[in-house]
């Protein structure tokens, strides 16, 4: 798995940047576990890694 950007990602779930942002709401605790804050742009890969199992988000290398 690799870094990847929010917009990247909602992108690959077929959401709009300000609906993904409100899924992430809801794993508040887990991110900032991470170092992952609200501003936060560019997500770690076991941040990604662990958004896309949670939501099934199809992503092709």
């Amino acid at each position: 798995m690799k870094s990847m950007l929010k917009s990247e990602l909602a992108a690959a779930a077929g959401v709009s940047g300000k609906t993904f942002r409100r899924w992430l709401l809801t794993d508040e605790k887990f991110l900032r576990e991470q170092g992952v804050k609200p501003k936060t742009k560019m997500l770690p890969p076991n941040v990604v890694k662990y958004l896309i199992e949670k939501y099934c988000i199809d992503v092709h290398p």
